[in-house]
């Protein structure tokens, strides 16, 4: 796996600045100005030359910080998908907690008024019942509404990611591994389930 700070590319010394050469006092008249002439063009030419050089190692400087900056940038947006996965675990561990409160706060009084009527402290218990039963079906449709929506959010995101990383957009060496949060919030649901149809029909260890 690449590291996620790459080398820095080394860069080019700074070029001597030598003066252009200067232009020669030369006799036109004279048999010799033609040669004079070219070798000053000569000079020139040489010095334009070195600058190019330089010019050009400068450019390949640039160009390899820009590749390294891509390669960061790039990084960069593959841990920002896995920020996006643990952002949407905790969305649906907030909604565990709140059907958890619903399903706890409606199966005890489900169970706390269904006890008293037994004992004879009270002669029905049909109104708490049935209110129990709603907080705890209201808990459950929650949980469902909250699963389905994650389950949603990340294939969308699992597409993202998957096509971002086949356009060279995105490093794609970090797994999504299963949710953890997901795998709980499937055992609550069966929970509740059990537990409502425990409540409606008396049957199992919750009726």
């Amino acid at each position: 796996m690449p590291t996620l700070a790459p080398t820095l590319p080394e860069r080019p010394e700074k070029l001597d600045e030598k003066p252009a050469p200067p232009i020669p006092d030369i006799d036109l008249k004279s048999p010799l100005a033609s040669t004079e002439l070219s070798h000053h063009r000569t000079e020139l030419s040489t010095h334009r030359t070195a600058l190019s050089e330089h010019r050009t190692s400068l450019s390949e400087y640039r160009t390899d910080l820009s590749t390294d900056r891509t390669e960061l940038s790039m990084r960069r947006t593959g841990m920002s998908f896995q920020r996006t996965r643990m952002s949407a675990d905790r969305t649906l561990m907030s909604v565990m907690r709140t059907s958890l409160s619903l399903i706890g706060f409606g199966f005890t009084i489900y169970q706390g008024f269904e006890k008293l009527r037994e004992s004879g402290v009270i002669a029905s218990a049909h109104a708490p019942r049935n209110f129990g039963t709603t907080l705890v079906a209201l808990g459950i449709g929650m949980l469902v509404f909250g699963i389905g929506y994650h389950i949603r959010f990340m294939l969308g995101l699992r597409h993202t990611r998957a096509k971002m990383a086949a356009d060279g957009l995105v490093h794609s060496d970090s797994e999504f591994p299963p949710s953890l949060t997901l795998i709980t919030a499937l055992v609550l649901l069966g929970t509740g389930i059990f537990a409502i149809v425990s409540m409606l029909f008396r049957i199992g260890p919750f009726g």
